[in-house]
């Protein structure tokens, strides 16, 4: 492709509202223009990688035996009241109405469509198992779309669905889906790692994550430096290691805290470490208020609290509801004398907790000495904070360590939540009715190119994989006036095309130092600069990713190109 005519608009600084890496190269490099916030326009070059990526996803989606659909973007409101979530998905589902006034939602996911196509052309275990896919855009109405194409609004993704009869079939569709994004991942060239999820929104158990390792990451992986342990922070489970102090204990005491309310403030007032206080949080649980104990040290993990109660909703109670409920402010809610109705609940840590520091219920004051069982009762104790760096890792192999990541893949057992709500049943070999059980499995194919660029850059710009690369070799002619460095460029240009390499001739008539600063920026994997050797029908061939420079005669230029692409 000739450089002179293509759409690639670089830049030389960075855009002002670009806060990370890959959004400022992805805009600078000309690969991506803003439309609105959180939407954009893949020029070329971005269209090109785009296109890279899914054939990838494709082949291997392929391989493990899933068929590509295409869906409607535009979905029915009726299908996702079926299924119960056109009101518990929140906001972000974009809801509009057609001219006779009926209620559609722009495609944030497809398991309504899917289960509504699978229930009305399968009926019977024959034809079972089945893993359909697609790659299509997607719409969410992000509250704050950021990081460029990382969070936008609309946005492509892979999702694909299976359906089996058994437990045991969604197990091994499940591993075919883990597998198949392992692959991808591998030859998209991400540093990445699966880790334990929380379903969401999707509903469904046994759920991994695929996080490309980066520091700009919205998600927290909570990994052992010792295996192969990794799960988000909001599941990493917490070993039950703690032993209870055998110190007597000793007289409940009310004391005066005055205006000190956080941990820190009250640890320092009384001086005592903080992993001897006890935090004490109201939160809404659907319909019931919970209070929750953790020790001073830790935090309550929101997400454990919503699956130990098996919940739809939970969140802190608000200032004023602590204040009706438990007559006081929040940095003063203790566990003794709480009011009825309202349920404690505590973790596991608190049971050997003793002569601990809690909240009084009674502005400007604690207890100390207080103890579980003595001064106040728990209806239950259970896993309920977060993990924290040098935990024991949940498998018992190493202490646990953070890392930041990038989401990049998300794959659930789904079980029959869509199937039971929405009908989708088949006949067994019996000839009994049975729900189909499902699985879902998403990638995010826009974003992936965010995440690469993060991990796959220099202080000159991007550095693709060549898997994904918009083009294998940027040809640059310094001097295209130069009746040698052109022809000689025209030649190259003919007998890589036709050994198959990709090239990118920049025939501009610009200065050398602007060709070569675009090229560093764009980041293919190789650059040949035709210059002053050209009457001896040398070449410099320089590779994007090692910056290593070399010298080639035009006759070897095909088979060194070979070699190097198959060293990268």
């Amino acid at each position: 492709m000739r450089q002179e005519h293509m759409l690639i608009p670089t830049l030389r600084d960075n855009p002002s509202d670009a806060d990370i890496k890959s959004h400022q190269l992805l805009l600078r490099a000309g690969y991506i223009r803003q439309n609105a916030a959180g939407v954009y326009s893949f020029l070329p070059l971005g269209s090109r990688v785009l296109r890279k990526v899914e054939q990838i996803v494709r082949e291997e989606m392929d391989e493990a035996g899933a068929q590509e659909v295409l869906m409607p973007a535009l979905q029915p409101a009726e299908l996702w009241q079926e299924s119960g979530r056109w009101e518990v998905y929140g906001p972000e589902l974009m809801r509009l109405k057609d001219r006779n006034n009926r209620d559609f939602a722009l495609g944030a996911t497809h398991e309504e469509v899917i289960t509504s196509l699978m229930r009305d052309e399968v009926k019977s275990y024959k034809k079972l198992p089945m893993t359909l896919y697609q790659i299509q855009t997607k719409f969410r109405d992000e509250q704050r779309p950021r990081f460029g194409i990382l969070r936008g609004r609309e946005f492509l993704m892979k999702d694909a669905y299976s359906f089996d009869t058994s437990q045991e079939g969604l197990d091994e569709s499940y591993q075919k889906m883990f597998d198949a994004y392992t692959r991808i991942f591998t030859r998209l060239g991400l540093n990445f790692r699966a880790v334990i999820a929380d379903s969401g929104a999707m509903g469904g158990k046994d759920t991994h994550e695929f996080m490309a390792l980066s520091e700009i990451g919205e998600d927290t992986i909570a990994y052992s430096d010792s295996s192969s342990f990794a799960a988000n922070i909001e599941m990493a489970p917490c070993v039950n290691q703690y032993e209870k102090s055998i110190e007597k204990e000793q007289e409940l005491t009310l004391v005066e805290t005055e205006s000190h309310k956080s941990m820190e403030e009250v640890a320092n007032y009384l001086n005592v470490s903080e992993h001897q206080l006890l935090k004490s949080l109201l939160f809404t649980v659907d319909d019931q208020l919970v209070l929750v104990l953790v020790r001073g040290d830790h935090e309550v993990n929101d997400i454990k609290l919503k699956n130990y109660f098996d919940a739809a909703f939970v969140e802190l109670a608000s200032h004023e509801i602590v204040k009706e409920k438990m007559g006081c402010e929040i940095g003063n809610i203790g566990p003794i004398s709480v009011p009825k109705g309202i349920t404690v609940v505590a973790d596991l840590a608190v049971q050997s907790m003793v002569n601990f520091v809690c909240g009084a219920n009674v502005e400007g004051k604690h207890y100390t000495n207080a103890n579980v069982n003595r001064d106040f009762m728990v209806q239950s104790f259970a896993d309920l904070r977060f993990i924290k760096e040098g935990d024991l890792s949940p498998d018992g192999q190493g202490i646990i360590k953070f890392a930041r990541g990038i989401e990049i893949g998300h794959v659930f057992k789904l079980g029959t939540r869509y199937s039971e709500s929405m009908g989708a049943l088949y006949l067994d070999e019996q000839g009994k009715t049975q729900p189909m059980i499902m699985g879902s499995y998403g990638i995010g194919v826009s974003r992936l190119l965010s995440a690469i660029v993060e991990q796959s850059n220099d202080e000159h710009g991007i550095i693709w994989p060549t898997a994904i690369s918009p083009f294998d070799v940027h040809l640059i002619p310094v001097n295209v006036k130069n009746e040698e460095q052109a022809q000689l460029s025209e030649e190259i240009y003919a007998t890589l095309k036709k050994a198959r390499f990709d090239v990118l001739f920049d025939n501009r008539k610009e200065r050398p130092g602007v060709k070569f600063a675009d090229s560093e920026l764009i980041g293919l994997p190789v650059r040949i600069t035709v210059g002053k050797k050209a009457s001896e029908g040398i070449v410099e061939l320089k590779i994007r990713k090692t910056g290593e420079m070399k010298e080639v005669a035009v006759s070897q230029l095909a088979a060194e190109l070979t070699t190097i692409f198959q060293a990268l």
